[in-house]
């Protein structure tokens, strides 16, 4: 624990946002970390709680809560508290490979079964790991982590999104030779093309790349398997093969209009924004530009607020998004007790940023699309939307009907479609004769076919980046088991 009475000492203090009409005017982090002071009046507000849901990961009312990498939060908090920071980070390390990239991206489940949220609000630990990794980089306590010996046995990675890279991380760990493949020209996957470089920069992901190349394992970009390099000649030249290729298919939205020009699904709208910014600072003009529109995002998710947040940044005219929920209550109900994950009212960063430009909060809730409209040219110019109401049935299941005479018209040259994603592409599966649907159930990570593994949202469906780091380090785990008995090599 921190301080004994640190909970009732000190309020919670969040990192400092930099101001929304500042920050939108470039692509650099949002916030910044607290003084080291802060940070350990922040660490000490730890309580010695009987049970840290915090550190468990797990699923309570259909939500994430606690940290499913496990980390041992209350110990390196402690350590913060007292000063002793490269202890900390020892202990952070033991469970999380990349602290960097959950400080940042995470949406903390962890502080969702905080303890001390039942007294006033919950310990900063997203915050206090983000310094803590920070910390261990500036001091040059982060060195690549190369085996004392190697067992000879090769593996393929297929895919360098949070999954793959942790399964890369551990595989190496346990001396196998590791080759990542990625089709994309750069290395990261979801953190490079997926998550706007105002919450992750580039130079964060960079910097670990290169700590795990130094550590010895190989990454092969603009390589697409089953494409550019054939499945069966992985499977020859490689002891395993584990598939870490996400879920990319995205949730279509089918209403009248839906082929009018104008309208993109909302990684395509965030990959290419990247892109163009990484290669040439956007002066190829290669992405989907929001200038000057009246931009619609539909979705309520993560994604959707990383959209309003690019297009802000784009110069959009206006932003409104569809959110399919209703608004929700500034504190918990009775239906949501801790430690489920809080479904309260809150402005992610992007919707404060559109409020701080705008005026007003950009969501209609409770709202979904009825009908694009466009012009004779077949350019977007508005969409229809509904008011929606939730029934419950009978069986428990969600039912949503749109209420008669909500209808409105609002402008749009631009919608961006972020309603999630059906799961992976099925080409490399349908090579393989792997059934996607059945993956989900193994406990293994092991697939139909012997050799072959699959971890991250490939195998759970979407889902976090905390619980795609924990799905690599598993299925690591079980792909080593494969192969040293394979071999009979010893564990």
């Amino acid at each position: 624990m921190g301080k004994p009475t640190g909970f009732i000492e000190y309020k919670r203090q969040n990192a400092q946002y930099r101001d929304p009409l500042e920050r939108i005017q470039d692509w650099k982090e949002i916030s910044n970390l607290l003084p080291e002071s802060s940070l350990r009046q922040q660490a000490a507000r730890c309580m010695d709680c009987g049970v840290p849901f915090c550190q468990n990961g797990s699923h309570i009312g259909g939500m994430s809560t606690g940290c499913p990498i496990f980390n041992l939060i209350p110990e390196w908090n402690e350590l913060v508290y007292r000063g002793n920071w490269k202890e900390a980070y020892e202990r952070l390390s033991k469970t999380n490979p990349f602290p960097e990239f959950t400080g940042r991206a995470c949406p903390a489940p962890c502080e969702a079964g905080c303890v001390a949220s039942l007294y006033e609000s919950s310990v900063t630990i997203k915050n206090i790991e983000w310094a803590i990794i920070e910390k261990a980089f500036e001091e040059g306590w982060v060195k690549p982590q190369i085996p004392k010996m190697r067992t000879g046995i090769k593996i393929a990675v297929v895919g360098s999104g949070p999954a793959g890279l942790a399964c890369a991380y551990e595989l190496n760990q346990y001396g196998h030779s590791v080759t990542v493949f990625e089709r994309s020209d750069r290395v990261g996957g979801l953190l490079t093309y997926g998550i706007p470089k105002m919450k992750i920069e580039q130079s964060v992901i960079d910097r670990r790349i290169r700590v795990m190349e130094e550590s010895g394992i190989s990454f092969l970009t603009n390589v697409e398997v089953g494409k550019d390099y054939p499945i069966e000649k992985l499977q020859k030249e490689f002891d395993a093969v584990i598939l870490c290729t996400g879920a990319t298919i995205p949730r279509d939205l089918e209403v009248d209009g839906r082929n009018l020009k104008g309208i993109h699904f909302a990684m395509d709208f965030l990959h290419a924004n990247t892109k163009s910014m990484l290669d040439s600072n956007f002066k190829n003009g290669q992405y989907i530009s929001a200038e000057g529109k009246d931009v619609v995002v539909i979705g309520g998710g993560d994604t959707a607020v990383d959209c309003i947040a690019t297009a802000l940044r784009q110069n959009c005219k206006s932003v409104v998004q569809f959110d399919i929920y209703p608004k929700r209550p500034t504190e918990r109900t009775p239906d949501n007790p801790w430690p489920q994950y809080p479904m309260v009212y809150k402005l992610d960063y992007g919707q404060e940023e559109a409020k701080a430009k705008f005026g007003n909060d950009p969501r209609l809730f409770a709202t979904s699309a009825l009908e694009f409209i466009g012009d004779e040219q077949g350019q977007l110019t508005a969409v229809k939307s509904v008011g929606m109401k939730t029934i419950i049935n009978e069986k428990g299941e969600k039912i949503r009907e749109p209420i008669p005479n909500t209808e409105k018209t609002i402008p749009a040259q631009l919608v961006l479609l972020a309603i999630g994603f059906e799961g992976p592409e099925r080409e490399l599966f349908d090579q393989l004769n792997i059934e996607v649907k059945g993956l989900r159930n193994s406990r293994t990570f092991q697939t139909a076919v012997e050799n072959v593994f699959v971890a991250g949202d490939a195998r759970r469906g979407q889902s976090l980046i905390v619980w795609a780091i924990q799905e690599g380090k598993e299925a690591a785990k079980s792909c080593h088991e494969y192969v040293i008995n394979k071999v009979n090599l010893p564990i």
